[in-house]
């Protein structure tokens, strides 16, 4: 399966992680979080905000992945890894063909309008206080967002080891982050929601396709 991989596991995870991570956040709505609040705010801690809040979801979603994993029988983990992937693949796909040509606009619009309420209550200043808008706002944007569905799924991968789950998962939250808050408005303005969303569901069909032959040995 995925451990085929140069023989490791751990790589396999991390690269595999990664790439999908990577792919799934960028243009996403916590991605214009960071971005727009950056443009408001010191960009260190809106970075550090966002960050610890990416990473706490993270920390739940393998969580539950692997707590799925942990409950069923060996024998059906794989078959399970491989229908989740196959279609959550199918839906990003079939999401795709649905996006409007200004997804990405429609999602910046959102970010910035859950921001202003967040703001319009009270005024953000100083370095904790950013901090803690960009956490909170982050952390509720995530929660049930495609990138916490394919870390849950990304766990229930057997061959997949935590450290390498973890390492890639962060540290392609990480990325995004930095390009959001460093370089935002000249990548938020080229980001093609159709084409990541894509790339992203080829990746989680091929995931699940080695899913199913590893089912199927």
């Amino acid at each position: 399966m995925f451990s085929s991989f140069n023989g490791d596991p751990t790589l396999a995870a991390f690269g595999s992680s990664l790439t999908a991570i990577t792919l799934a956040e960028l243009g996403d709505k916590t991605f214009f979080m960071a971005l727009i609040l950056a443009v408001r705010h010191p960009r260190r801690w809106v970075f550090l905000g966002a960050f610890v809040a990416l990473t706490a979801v993270t920390l739940l979603s393998l969580a539950l992945g692997y707590g799925l994993k942990e409950l069923l029988p060996a024998a059906v983990v794989p078959w399970l890894a491989a229908v989740l992937f196959l279609g959550f693949g199918v839906k990003l796909l079939i999401d795709a063909q649905g996006l409007v040509a200004d997804a990405a606009d429609e999602e910046e619009k959102e970010a910035e309008a859950a921001i202003d309420a967040a703001e319009g209550r009270q005024r953000i200043s100083g370095a904790w206080g950013v901090i803690w808008e960009s956490f909170v706002l982050v952390f509720l944007a995530e929660l049930g967002d495609r990138t916490q569905f394919a870390t849950i799924f990304l766990a229930t991968a057997p061959a997949f080891t935590f450290v390498g789950l973890l390492a890639g998962t962060l540290l392609g939250h990480a990325l995004v982050t930095w390009l959001a808050v460093g370089a935002g408005k000249w990548i938020g303005g080229r980001v093609n929601e159709r084409l990541l969303y894509r790339l992203s569901g080829g990746l989680f069909l091929v995931f699940g396709f080695f899913s199913l032959r590893q089912a199927l040995l």
